[in-house]
């Protein structure tokens, strides 16, 4: 990352069709050249890059960044697999089309609201997961991590839609995210539910 006049950083882009939240781990396959040398500079120099969603060529205002943990293999034809992990939110300020990939200049995005939870609240989300959970997966999921959000887990592990995990991104405060969630996993049950039926009548050919 690179400071500029403004109070902003300018840091290189990576979009991808996916929402990177903070925390999590995002192994990644190399292949394009330009790609390539982004991630060439970023090992050499220790950077992080940013990760935006894109739709068509159309890019999100808001990612997270990046950091490379581990090159797991380099090809003789430059390409490579390398295990990231999320870092940072960030908002972009200014989008530069100067070299092979794109670079751009960035605000990070603090933490607002950071009082308590009500420990209700936590539950019943903690609940309806597990719901969700066991709709989807047909088991309880596995204990969410203390020390990262419950909202960023929750929406990782159940595969949520890009929508809804670029919406969870770009709210600054965990209380909001676990409102936000709640309230969209409660409709997001029960056609999940209804799916399953129909699939499981399908099965069994519509008889029982």
């Amino acid at each position: 990352m690179t400071e500029s006049p403004t109070g902003t950083e300018r840091i290189p882009l990576f979009p991808l069709e996916l929402v990177l939240f903070p925390g999590a781990p995002l192994p990644l396959h190399i292949f394009e050249p330009r790609y390539q040398e982004m991630i060439g500079l970023c090992l050499e120099r220790s950077l992080e890059f940013g990760v935006v969603l894109a739709r068509g060529e159309q890019l999100a205002s808001s990612g997270c960044t990046a950091e490379i943990l581990k090159v797991l293999q380099k090809y003789p034809d430059g390409r490579m697999d390398i295990v990231t992990m999320g870092r940072k939110a960030f908002r972009i300020e200014e989008l530069i089309d100067e070299k092979a990939y794109y670079e751009a200049r960035v605000t990070f995005l603090e933490e607002e609201g950071s009082g308590e939870i009500p420990q209700q609240r936590v539950a019943a989300l903690r609940s309806l997961y597990d719901e969700c959970h066991r709709a989807v997966h047909g088991r309880g999921p596995e204990e969410p991590d203390a020390g990262e959000s419950l909202a960023y887990q929750i929406a990782s592990a159940l595969s949520v839609e890009i929508e809804v995990k670029q919406a969870l991104l770009e709210l600054r405060s965990e209380g909001a995210r676990q409102e936000h969630l709640f309230s969209y996993l409660s409709h997001w049950l029960p056609r999940v539910r209804r799916i399953h039926q129909r699939k499981a009548k399908a099965g069994g050919n519509g008889h029982g």
